[in-house]
């Protein structure tokens, strides 16, 4: 990764790369997924290319730098890591520092809320569906609710909901499609009544 440094292009090496890693989790202080740490390192901010950041993300984890969290797809900084980081920090670039440092600041909330809520469908062999939402938290499911629909379909497809005018009386009627727009997993949810 190329980075200017009082007017001079430096090439970054390796092990700057990695601290920068470790200093993304230090300072979004959650953990992350693989490919949260890569959209954040690579497309979003472009502190590392995507090669690098996923090859450093191996070497960290297998140093145990880094650590999986038990029975999810989650990866966090061990107390090791922080040590380490604390240690050399000082060898990431002052500008790269700020722009994490503001970057954790404003998006934290965003990638903690991504993280914790989970949404998901299946379609049972009578034609209901089956949905599953849950709240997580870094070490257990504080919240899981799992809910039972019909599916409302007619030859020609999928109906949409009657939407209630002021004239209609309302019906109970359960779109869930507005998961999908709230970070609920990014799935498609069919629009069902209850």
């Amino acid at each position: 990764m190329d980075f200017e440094q009082d007017g001079i292009p430096t090439r970054l090496d390796s092990k700057i790369q990695k601290l920068i890693i470790l200093f993304v989790f230090d300072k979004m202080a959650i953990s992350l997924s693989e490919a949260a740490l890569l959209d954040i390192c690579t497309s979003e901010n472009d502190w590392l290319t995507y090669m690098d950041c996923k090859q450093y993300l191996g070497e960290l984890l297998d140093t145990n730098l880094l650590y999986r969290v038990p029975k999810s797809e989650y990866i966090n900084i061990t107390q090791d890591g922080i040590g380490c980081l604390a240690l050399f920090f000082t060898r990431i670039p002052a500008s790269i520092r700020d722009d994490i440092n503001a970057y954790a600041r404003e998006n934290r909330m965003r990638y903690k809320k991504r993280q914790s809520y989970f949404c998901d469908y299946s379609k049972n062999a009578d034609g209901t569906y089956t949905v599953i939402m849950k709240i997580n938290s870094d070490i257990a499911t504080l919240m899981e609710q799992t809910v039972s629909l019909q599916n409302i379909s007619t030859k020609a497809g999928w109906t949409k909901p009657r939407r209630p005018t002021r004239s209609s009386p309302t019906r109970c009627s359960t779109d869930l499609s507005h998961f999908r727009d709230r970070g609920m997993g990014g799935h498609f949810f069919p629009r069902v009544r209850v």
